[in-house]
């Protein structure tokens, strides 16, 4: 099992940026996967980015191409997300996840085996 700790969340001010880190360690080996979700109050858990694991491809949710950019170190076991020009509609808990199925790189949150406490990011106006 993976474990995954996610840390970097807080309050910004809109057009703010904000980065996201996730640790992650135990049996790593078999991740080919990872990802960032959101969930906002009152609302689902959706998808943000995933990055498949060792060859860097990334996918993107529509609403955050252009702005968020999900990276990862593979020798720290890291992910991140670097989000930038911050709306007050991106304010949420970020959770970070792991997967050792291919197809998570698509986003489906049935796909990921692992996932941290959250992290709180909220966007002021």
């Amino acid at each position: 099992q993976v474990q995954v700790v996610e840390s970097g969340g807080g309050l910004v001010q809109a057009g703010g940026s904000l980065r996201l880190s996730c640790a992650a360690s135990g049996r790593t080996d078999g991740t080919e996967v990872m990802g960032w979700f959101r969930q906002a109050p009152g609302k689902e858990r959706e998808f943000a980015a995933t990055i498949h694991w060792s060859s860097g491809y990334t996918h993107y949710q529509d609403s955050v191409k252009g702005r968020f950019t999900i990276s990862r170190d593979i020798a720290k076991n890291t992910m991140y997300l670097q989000m930038n020009s911050l709306k007050p509609e991106d304010t949420a808990v970020y959770y970070c996840a792991a997967s050792t199925a291919l197809m998570a790189s698509y986003g489906g949150t049935s796909f990921f085996d692992s996932w941290g406490q959250g992290t709180q990011v909220t966007v002021s106006s």
